[in-house]
């Protein structure tokens, strides 16, 4: 049987604010990719969500960011190497601290906005973010996007590369996403979204936003805790994939 994972990003809230119903999404997904407070959380929202996700049995993740509150990390920034693998070591750090009070652990390491979309091509970004996941100790695995540097270079540096694809966001020809600031960058249509779900973990094909048949190997599926109606499309998606026959399991 096929198998995949779904992946939501987490404890995108600080203080009083919550962007994610994070509790109605750990009961659909398999991995969590937990704000580590660079982009969105705090240490009150990293405890919650890493106690509700190890209480459900749902792997945690670290997702680490530039650090860019304000710009919810999607604003691009020049960070010196070393200071940048410093910073996702410190990122991980912190939630490794909350998932042990709650009985797991951090299980793999995926950047988020900005960075996530920089470490696809920039070699020296990506190897500052694979230097930080091994500062950080132990051999995490790496998501990221099929064909990028940051999972050529942690391969290399022997940590797992994980493949994620993205069945809301709209792909170029190359395999890279469409960026948010262009239009249909976004897919909104739910049933595009829970078909577009299936086809990638049942064939690995997408179509692109040129029309193109084009293939995107995953082991992960990404589904945005930020989306209108995210939780109800979550579970349709799960319930497709399984309708398929599709299982769907944490890849950590």
């Amino acid at each position: 049987m096929t198998a995949i994972d779904l992946n939501a990003d987490l404890g995108e809230g600080f203080g009083r604010w919550r962007l994610t119903d994070d509790e109605r999404l750990l009961s659909v997904v398999s991995s969590a990719n937990v704000a580590c407070g660079f982009h969105a959380g705090d240490a009150a929202t990293m405890r919650r969500v890493c106690e509700l996700a190890a209480a459900r049995g749902v792997t945690i993740g670290a997702q680490v960011s530039y650090r860019d509150l304000a710009g919810f990390g999607r604003r691009a920034m020049d960070v010196p190497p070393a200071e940048l693998a410093a910073e996702v070591a410190y990122q991980i750090g912190a939630l490794e601290v909350f998932a042990r009070a709650a009985g797991a652990r951090v299980a793999y390491v995926k950047p988020h906005g900005a960075l996530y979309n920089r470490v696809v091509h920039d070699e020296e970004q990506a190897a500052a973010v694979v230097d930080g996941v091994r500062l950080a100790g132990g051999a995490l695995p790496v998501l990221g996007l099929p064909g990028s540097r940051v999972l050529d270079l942690a391969a290399k540096a022997g940590l797992p590369a994980v493949t994620e694809a993205f069945a809301d966001r709209a792909y170029t020809d190359r395999g890279t996403l469409v960026p948010r600031g262009s239009e249909g960058a976004v897919v909104t249509d739910p049933e595009a979204v829970v078909e577009r779900s299936v086809n990638l973990a049942r064939s690995g094909l997408v179509t692109a936003h040129s029309g193109a048949r084009i293939e995107v190997r995953a082991r992960s599926l990404c589904l945005h805790g930020d989306t209108p109606g995210a939780v109800e499309l979550a579970r349709r998606v799960r319930e497709r994939l399984t309708a398929a026959g599709v299982r769907v399991e944490a890849f950590a």
